[in-house]
């Protein structure tokens, strides 16, 4: 079974180049749909009803996960300062992503893959669901399930405390973050000594250059995966017999 992994969209339509080019029977989108800088909103929003199209007619296993750039548009949540915000444009993003929440979600595992925008931090698992409060084996199924009845637990946490003092982080880089806001560091940090052990995660959120699977993108003995390049060098990720390799469009 093969399965392509699509880091942030931002609106680009290249997504229809690699499902054509690689025919896969599981894609993945890794969020953020909306909130380019180059491409005019009308076609963001209709690239994004595109994407639920495929999912709903093209006979695949399709897995639209949520970025920090789409939760903004729930109406539940709204604005929050996140850079690329469309304010003017968001009166016609917030109902389509309404109408179409069910087909969106936070997590997604398959097999030792764990999928998120930005990654799964320990620390948040214990800050919403307590020390003990949560399991490896449940892990997609409680964060799932904590954005439908909790949305807010996933917004921007910007405090951060060293040393008893506290600063602004206006990157996300620290490792309470949820999992459309952490930073890669971060993401390591919290999990040296328990998720690191225990999944392969699989995100986007931060950028990269290339996707790398054989050098730095291996950090951490090979536990973290990061696909966000579709606005470098378009690369995806494909998953297949338990392999991975690189897909290229460019």
């Amino acid at each position: 079974m093969k399965t392509v992994v699509i880091g942030d969209v931002h609106g680009r339509s290249l997504w229809k180049l690699i499902v054509n080019q690689e025919n896969p029977d599981r894609v993945i989108f890794i969020g953020d749909y909306f909130d380019s800088f180059d491409i005019k909103g009308v076609d963001q929003l209709n690239n994004f009803l595109d994407i639920i199209e495929y999912k709903k007619s093209s006979g695949k296993e399709v897995i639209m996960l949520i970025g920090n750039h789409d939760f903004h548009y729930f109406p539940e949540v709204g604005d929050n300062g996140t850079s690329g915000y469309q304010k003017m444009f968001s009166y016609q993003i917030s109902p389509t992503i309404d109408t179409n929440r069910e087909h969106l979600q936070m997590a997604y595992q398959m097999d030792e893959f764990l999928f998120s925008h930005a990654g799964i931090s320990s620390a948040f698992l214990d800050s919403v669901f307590g020390i003990n409060g949560w399991k490896t084996e449940t892990i997609v199924e409680q964060v799932n399930e904590l954005f439908k009845y909790k949305p807010l637990s996933f917004q921007f946490g910007m405090a951060v405390s060293i040393k008893k003092m506290s600063f602004l982080d206006p990157y996300g880089d620290n490792e309470e973050q949820s999992p459309i806001w952490i930073r890669p560091r971060s993401l390591m940090a919290a999990n040296r000594n328990t998720l690191r052990k225990q999944v392969i995660q699989i995100v986007g959120h931060t950028q990269v250059k290339k996707l790398d699977i054989d050098g730095a993108m291996k950090a951490a003995g090979g536990r973290y995966y990061l696909v966000d390049c579709q606005g470098t060098t378009g690369e995806y990720l494909i998953i297949q017999n338990g392999e991975l390799n690189v897909g290229q469009t460019r």
